[in-house]
């Protein structure tokens, strides 16, 4: 029988992470398997990737999910709940703190000197995941070259969620073909994702902002370009918000920890101000939290079926390979032509694989104090 844990102890582990989350969904996803799964043996190894591999084919913010997942495993519903608002909280805070900065003296702290050592730190800790979670997906010859299929569509650019779709299905078949099966599934298909135009003749008010964005958390898939894409339709069209304003809410949910969706927050303060910031984060996570509370108690029960087993197994190694895939892209934006990013890279590295309990936050903390003292030698 597996020991569950306290709500306390659910919301001290998470928000640590959200206070640190930095380098988006694949480097929270790191941190999350290094806290949950090597040092606090909260599930298996397998487990987790069961659940990465799921979740990356529901909307919303996937590392949100993934720590609402982790909290249901150790406390249960509550656990879930608990998760997903100690994750997004920190985020929230600073963001709405930002956006109050904006409003009212209209620019935006220059945090880069400090946000610029933190994303050569993270590759460290994004290699050390795919490393750890690649071993055990890759459970035959046949899903490596899977992986490697998925990770070359990755890094041309086909859209991750239909690429995870892809992998799965073929995976399913090529795998009940060879067990002789007759059973396999005859089609798997993603969500249409549609979308309502918004009136600019409506007054802006707080229950339109909720509206707005929980129509844009159910049905978004994908990075913080998408979103950008998102509410440059539900709002620059609209007329709520200049593109110029947009811009600067996606880049602060750049450089603020934790989910990039707290840019909801952001915009929701200079929509409607103080309760504007509450409707639109509150409109925007919501769908996640009710797509994980539905989609959490199936996925053992997938597991244990031989054609599903199949197909989690396919879209678990696609998943560690378009981790992969964003390790590749971000190392080349990254680190070629700065000597500053490659020795905070090469010292993180060595940090993450040479010390047995390193710390993922004191990897973001020492990449960030580390970037710092470079750019100014």
């Amino acid at each position: 029988m597996k020991s569950k844990g306290s709500l306390l102890e659910v919301a001290q582990v998470i928000f640590k992470m959200g206070c640190i989350a930095f380098g988006g969904p694949a480097a929270h996803i790191a941190m999350m398997e290094e806290e949950v799964v090597n040092k606090r043996k909260w599930m298996s190894r397998q487990h987790f990737l069961d659940l990465i591999g799921v979740t990356n084919l529901i909307p919303g913010p996937n590392s949100t999910e993934m720590t609402m997942h982790c909290g249901h495993e150790r406390a249960g519903i509550p656990g879930l709940f608990v998760a997903g608002f100690s994750f997004i909280f920190p985020a929230v805070v600073i963001t709405g703190f930002l956006a109050w900065l904006y409003v009212t003296y209209g620019s935006l702290p220059n945090v880069e000197p400090f946000v610029y050592g933190i994303k050569p730190a993270v590759l460290a800790i994004i290699a050390g995941a795919v490393l750890k979670l690649g071993k055990k997906a890759l459970k035959s010859w046949e899903l490596g070259f899977l992986g490697l299929l998925v990770i070359a569509a990755s890094l041309l650019g086909f859209n991750e969620v239909a690429v995870l779709l892809i992998a799965g299905v073929l995976g399913t078949i090529y795998f009940t073909s060879k067990s002789n099966l007759n059973d396999a599934p005859k089609s798997i298909a993603p969500l249409i994702l549609l979308q309502a135009s918004s009136s600019a003749l409506w007054k802006i008010t707080s229950v339109k902002v909720f509206w707005t964005f929980l129509k844009v958390g159910s049905v978004l898939y994908g990075s913080g370009y998408v979103l950008f894409a998102y509410l440059d339709a539900e709002l620059v069209t609209a007329g709520w918000m200049t593109q110029q304003e947009l811009m600067d809410a996606i880049a602060v949910g750049q450089f603020t920890p934790g989910p990039v969706l707290s840019t909801a927050t952001f915009i929701g303060y200079q929509l409607t101000g103080l309760w504007g910031a509450v409707a639109a984060s509150l409109g925007i996570f919501l769908p996640s939290f009710l797509f994980v509370l539905l989609l959490n108690p199936l996925i053992p029960k997938m597991r244990k079926s031989k054609v599903l087993g199949y197909f989690l197994d396919s879209v678990n190694v696609a998943a560690v390979a378009v981790m992969a895939g964003v390790l590749i892209e971000m190392s080349r934006v990254v680190l070629i032509n700065d000597w500053r990013a490659i020795v905070i890279a090469v010292i993180s590295v060595g940090v993450t694989f040479g010390l047995k309990k390193s710390n993922a936050m004191w990897t973001v903390l020492g990449g960030s104090i580390l970037g710092y003292l470079l750019l100014h030698l």
